[in-house]
């Protein structure tokens, strides 16, 4: 069992909690290992709550008892004019919990963000960069395959396409997580919340993955990481594997060598699979569970059938 990482401050303790007695210090840590499973979650949540005690602290507040409701919505007032909706939403949501947490805790008499709402925000189409299937192609086809970490870029690149993974189930796979059932390679991925997806390979994807599997000679290896870094100079894997940074620092490369002038990222691959599927006859309903969301809704943000539509209507207006 992996051991959970305390969370670190980025300046060191804040004030707020240095003066505070060891139980109330106890309590913070606590929250943040003990309740927070996801680690990207846990490292917003932990740069929610620094920052928002360091404003404290610049506004005189000495205790964390002193700390009230106005302090919380004037916080928020302030982020609602240099951060998204979304972002601020997010903090103040990681702010509500952490109170809710010392209050249960009987270190706060109350939760001060209990009241405080945030910015209102909705959104029925999702942001994230989406490939058409012409460039999806052109991209995969452009990955030089006469080395490793071109057959390692096509096969995550493929895996993110063709089964909607994201990356850090991507990047968390093991060797023996792809494995032969009934004459077809499957994929096992492990995606937020614990949830596990266990899918069929679409045929490009399963050689994708065959031609990089035994070119890396990890057969023999099913608890080893499937997408490794490369040892820099020597072109073999270095055992260790692939961050989310690392992964969008790659598809960045892939993407500009193959003359792509859309804006990618790492879920941009997971949107331009969701979007693929549908407009070739899938359900929203097949999408959501494929891409392991629990409601259609979130599978709607990915879905860009529309950005066609909207093309075509403009087009109209002949000037």
């Amino acid at each position: 069992m992996k051991a959970i990482s305390a969370p670190r401050m980025a300046d060191g303790i804040p004030e707020l909690l240095a003066i505070s007695d060891n139980q109330t210090r106890y309590r913070f840590i606590e929250f943040f290992t003990a309740q927070i499973r996801n680690p990207n979650t846990r490292r917003s949540y932990v740069k929610a709550a620094v920052e928002f005690l360091a404003w404290c602290e610049m506004r005189g507040v000495r205790s964390l008892e002193a700390i009230t409701p106005i302090h919380v919505a004037g916080w928020i007032e302030e982020m609602t004019g240099t951060h998204s909706a979304p972002t601020v939403k997010q903090r103040l949501a990681a702010v509500r919990h952490l109170f809710d947490w010392l209050v249960t805790g009987q270190v706060m008499p109350s939760n001060p963000a209990h009241s405080v709402r945030g910015p209102t925000h909705s959104r029925k189409r999702g942001k994230t960069p989406v490939l058409s299937p012409e460039e999806a192609r052109q991209l995969l086809d452009s990955i030089p395959t006469d080395t490793l970490i071109g057959k390692r870029d096509r096969a995550l690149i493929g895996l993110m396409t063709y089964t909607f993974a994201r990356i850090g189930a991507a990047a968390g796979m093991e060797v023996r997580d792809v494995y032969l059932q009934n004459r077809r390679l499957w994929v096992r991925l492990r995606e937020k919340g614990g949830k596990q997806a266990e899918l069929p390979c679409h045929h490009n994807l399963e050689a994708y993955l065959d031609d990089y599997i035994d070119a890396a000679g990890l057969r023999d290896a099913p608890r080893a990481p499937l997408f490794q870094t490369i040892k820099r100079g020597t072109g073999r894997l270095s055992g260790t594997s692939i961050t989310q940074a690392d992964a969008y620092a790659m598809t960045q490369r892939r993407a500009s060598a193959a003359g792509i002038g859309t804006a990618v990222c790492n879920h941009t691959f997971r949107a331009t699979g969701i979007t693929a599927y549908l407009k070739n006859g899938g359900t929203l309903e097949k999408a959501a569970n494929i891409a392991n969301h629990s409601s259609t809704r979130t599978t709607q943000l990915y879905d860009r059938r529309s950005d066609d539509v909207s093309l075509d209507e403009i087009e109209r207006i002949l000037i």
